[in-house]
């Protein structure tokens, strides 16, 4: 009898988790179908972009330099960082040095104003900026010339109050590095189209671009209102969408580089932002556990594996799965690691299901080497000692942190 239970919970979750599939699907082609405005020659809307950044490694300069090369008429950037000795500085100055004629300056944002280092530096860097727009994006996203006319187009209606962008990974060749790419194409951006097709619009944004209207942030206090949270780039996207803002995403695909991650430090990575997904949209992160259609379907076949019924949902499972990881994957985000890392596909799927549940073991998350209590969002330090091990060493060498 605890068998047949078995059966049918499994069987229901994976036929929950095709449905999600095919919506998936569904809102892809929504989004590929509608028209991106455009902003003719001369007509550039003026922007500030704000740049805060904590190490470096072989790719940050690359990255750094991709904003300065743009196909825009006029934009500033300003670099911040909180400690004048940063590993950064150096790639700043030496961006400044290779691009005299940009308007681009580095500022020491060595007062801390709240939990988020990240949205502190933030703080600082927007007394600086001299537009009525600003674009943030984290310090390791690399972008096309394209980049600022595609997010900044959007602004031409005035009822916009923030753009934000789908991204990819380029993987190293660990394991960990390559699942972490492959869930970010083929899971990641699969949740934010349908969340954004089944809302209407985004109320939230990515980290991977935050591109503002002043009178937006000012209207929900600035990053001043979420200095202590750890999901700054979600409360950002929720609080301007919450003000009567529309909230937009740009078709434009931006690029991050992961790390070469052990599997420990990614497992650490991944429920840092299960927990605070978790908390952050409750009813949506719940549901999450039944999109994983194709475990589902696995341990399904596992309990009843001579019945007819459990392979005809495997191979459902399975082919909209596939559908979602070539069509969202390979089709919208242009990842060409997707096809190599396809069979990674039902491992991947394994680990997200396991991080998913784990996350309701616990509040507390690692994160810049110290250990924080998540409640409602915000972030409680539970020990200011830095943490010894993997997290530490990574955190030290790159900016992957403030992703997500």
């Amino acid at each position: 009898m605890l068998r047949l239970a078995f059966e049918a919970v499994f069987a229901l979750f994976a036929l929950c988790g095709v449905t999600f599939y095919l919506i998936a699907l569904w809102s892809a082609r929504s989004f590929q179908q509608e028209r991106e405005p455009e902003l003719s020659v001369g007509a550039e809307i003026p922007v500030s972009i704000l740049k805060p950044l904590k190490g470096a490694d072989t790719q940050t300069y690359a990255a750094l330099r991709s904003h300065c090369i743009q196909d825009y008429r006029e934009y500033e950037i300003i670099f911040g960082v909180n400690d004048a000795s940063d590993e950064a500085v150096s790639r700043v100055r030496k961006i400044i040095a290779e691009f005299p004629d940009r308007n681009i300056r580095l500022v020491i944002c060595s007062e801390v104003v709240g939990a988020n280092r990240k949205v502190s530096n933030l703080v600082h860097l927007l007394r600086e900026a001299k537009h009525l727009h600003v674009l943030v994006n984290d310090g390791d996203m690399k972008v096309q010339s394209s980049y600022l006319r595609a997010v900044m187009s959007h602004f031409v209606d005035t009822n916009v109050g923030m753009v934000t962008c789908l991204y990819k990974g380029s993987a190293s060749q660990t394991l960990a590095s390559r699942l972490e790419a492959l869930g970010i194409a083929t899971d990641f951006a699969a949740g934010v189209l349908t969340a954004r097709y089944l809302d209407d619009r985004l109320h939230f944004a990515l980290g991977a671009t935050m591109a503002m209207s002043r009178a937006a942030l000012d209207k929900i206090g600035s990053f001043n209102a979420v200095v202590d949270y750890l999901a700054d780039d979600y409360q950002l996207g929720k609080r301007i969408a919450n003000a009567g803002f529309k909230v937009v995403l740009a078709r434009e695909v931006v690029e991050t580089s992961i790390p070469p991650y052990s599997f420990s430090q990614f497992w650490e990575h991944q429920l840092r932002w299960g927990r605070t997904m978790r908390v952050s949209r409750p009813g949506g992160y719940l549901g999450l556990g039944i999109a994983y259609g194709l475990p589902w379907a696995i341990l399904t076949l596992l309990i009843a594996p001579h019945v007819w019924w459990g392979w005809t949902i495997l191979g459902a499972a399975l082919t909209a799965r596939i559908a979602v990881a070539l069509g969202i994957g390979c089709g919208i985000l242009r990842d060409r690691q997707v096809k190599r890392d396809l069979w990674l596909v039902p491992l991947r799927d394994f680990v997200a299901l396991a991080t998913w549940a784990w996350s309701y073991a616990g509040d507390t998350v690692v994160w810049r080497g110290e250990k924080f209590r998540l409640k409602d969002g915000r972030l409680i330090p539970v020990s200011a000692s830095n943490n010894t091990g993997t997290t530490e060493g990574m955190d030290q060498t790159r900016s992957e942190a403030q992703r997500r």
